[in-house]
């Protein structure tokens, strides 16, 4: 029998002594990568839980209601009503969404001069590009109307990067038996280190801009090591594609992120790692970790650059 159907027994077998408790609440651990969860109830970890449509932007560290059975489902999330963190976020994506939109109320055109009031003649129309989006200028002989103000540059929009390929060496070579980047040695046959590549992309990205803050998504994969939440050992590398043999580590290591069997997360790399990648000093990450206690294997690697 299954932890997870052994734990749903023993938390049907809890409700009923309690007189027909119907929920347990729980601590989500991590949200997994097709949006499940792992929880630690009264003491057990369960991995892989489904959740109800009701509990929403769902995150490590959540209490959440459980409904006991032998099949654990979550039902909501318990604490303050999220709805006032909700608005900021929709108030920032329309902000967003408004800067990307060029306004005009009205376009006309005729033989005359336009009927009406307020009109002026433009002696000169002046155009450019500002973060692919146009930005126009029409000059005037006298100012009739007062411009209205133009507003502040906007930052460029976030770019989102994606390795190009990835790998895991082993004894100084590639090691073709891993399927993912691979930290640690779970065998005794020797520590693995993994690697994402990503050419110049992050550099070109980067290139005439000011980065506010490089961020990567990773996902653990099941079935591999331990279940229980572990540290990714992070390092920069200055490989543009994978080696033929060793992988070189640089920075590092740091330990940005921790993530149990199947979790997603998202970690912020170090302003001098943000630094490195994006003046072309370091080219892509790795991990590495030595040993079976931190042994996984982690999928993704997509970094996100946000710029000011």
């Amino acid at each position: 029998m299954g932890i997870r159907d052994q734990l749903g027994k023993d938390l049907d077998a809890l409700g009923a002594a309690a007189g027909g408790l119907q929920t347990v609440s729980a601590e989500v651990i991590d949200v997994t990568e097709d949006g499940r969860v792992n929880l630690l109830v009264r003491g057990a970890e369960l991995y892989g839980v489904a959740c109800t449509d009701a509990y929403r932007n769902r995150r490590a560290g959540d209490i959440v209601a459980v409904r006991r059975g032998v099949v654990p489902v979550v039902l909501w999330r318990l604490g303050d009503d999220p709805a006032e963190t909700e608005q900021v976020d929709v108030e920032r994506l329309a902000v967003r969404a408004a800067q990307d939109v060029q306004v005009v109320r009205a376009a006309t055109y005729g033989t005359g001069a336009p009927a009406g009031a307020g009109w002026q003649a433009a002696s000169a129309v002046y155009v450019r590009k500002v973060d692919d989006r146009l930005e126009v200028y029409f000059q005037v002989a006298s100012v009739t109307e007062p411009s209205p103000p133009a507003p502040a540059v906007p930052s460029p929009r976030p770019v989102t990067v994606s390795p190009t390929s990835s790998g895991t060496w082993r004894g100084g070579r590639p090691d073709d038996y891993a399927s993912a980047p691979t930290q640690g040695d779970w065998t005794g046959r020797g520590n693995r280190r993994g690697a994402w590549f990503y050419g110049s992309a992050i550099a070109n990205a980067c290139a005439g801009k000011t980065v506010a803050k490089m961020t990567v998504q990773f996902t653990r994969k099941s079935g591999a090591g331990s279940n229980s939440k572990r540290p990714l050992h992070l390092y920069l590398h200055a490989h543009t594609s994978p080696p033929s043999g060793q992988l070189n580590l640089g920075d590092g290591p740091e330990a940005l992120l921790r993530l149990s069997a199947g979790a997603k997360g998202t970690a912020t790399l170090p302003r001098s790692w943000a630094s490195a990648l994006a003046s072309g000093a370091a080219r892509g990450l790795a991990i590495y970790a030595t040993g079976r206690n931190d042994y996984m294997t982690v999928t993704g690697g997509k970094i996100t650059i946000s710029f000011s």
